[in-house]
């Protein structure tokens, strides 16, 4: 890992304190929550990890949705974003490489005559997904004949896909291995449209400290650092730690 400049200092904790921005709505990667409230789970894990690299204190800044992460960038409201990388996101805010990885598939109710993800994608078929979320972004940039329905929050496009009798829905795979049980008969297709990339956000505008995260990340990859958060937060078989950069 590259040494620890004062620039990257000034750059990722221009206040003396390293605000990370955290997704509270992704259950693999925020486990929990402490007595005070503060968050818990991998990607909290990392963002200490980092504040302690830097040699300054954390402060976690919860957010309710990966959108209103996205949406904070450049507003000195958090130094560092942990959220999935999508190229809508990369507009604002320059990622590191992956540190995990969460297959995103799709729940077809009891009786489709859809058997692979690459049938979905076909003219009269609906998909309901959650607005905002990483995987929800890849199927807008990629979903070419079927009709997308984002809807506000993971429960609720769930709902929208039973209720009005969609054709099916896109989340994280560990989500839908809960969400079948709630509909006898329907099935989790094999296979997967995405693996949703998990990384640090960075404030465009601050080359130093972009280039000491995007090592520090590779550097947590490979010493096994990712892979004892997944292992310590209970999230085995559930995120993998992603592949070198």
């Amino acid at each position: 890992m590259t040494e620890v400049s004062p620039e990257v200092v000034a750059q990722l904790a221009p206040t003396g304190v390293l605000r990370a921005g955290i997704n509270m709505s992704n259950f693999l990667l925020v486990v929990d929550k402490t007595a005070s409230g503060d968050p818990i789970g991998p990607s909290p894990s990392l963002a200490l990890a980092i504040a302690d690299a830097l040699g300054v204190p954390l402060k976690l800044v919860p957010f309710d949705t990966p959108s209103e992460v996205a949406a904070a960038a450049g507003k000195n409201i958090w130094d560092i974003g942990n959220i999935g990388a999508e190229p809508q996101r990369a507009t604002v805010m320059d990622f590191t490489a992956a540190y995990v990885e969460i297959q995103a598939t799709y729940l077809v109710p009891p009786g489709s005559p859809i058997q692979s993800v690459d049938e979905v994608d076909r003219p009269g078929n609906r998909i309901s997904v959650s607005k905002g979320s990483a995987y929800g972004l890849y199927l807008e940039n990629h979903i070419k004949q079927a009709e997308l329905l984002a809807v506000e929050g993971g429960d609720a496009a769930f709902d929208a896909f039973v209720n009005d009798k969609l054709e099916a829905y896109a989340s994280l795979r560990p989500r839908l291995v809960t969400e079948v049980e709630k509909m006898p008969g329907s099935r989790i297709l094999d296979g997967q449209f995405s693996a949703v990339q998990q990384a640090v956000g960075v404030n465009k505008g601050n080359p130093a400290a972009y280039a000491w995260v995007k090592d520090f990340v590779e550097t947590a990859k490979s010493s096994g650092m990712v892979a004892g958060f997944i292992e310590t937060h209970g999230v085995q078989g559930k995120l993998s730690v992603a592949p070198p950069a």
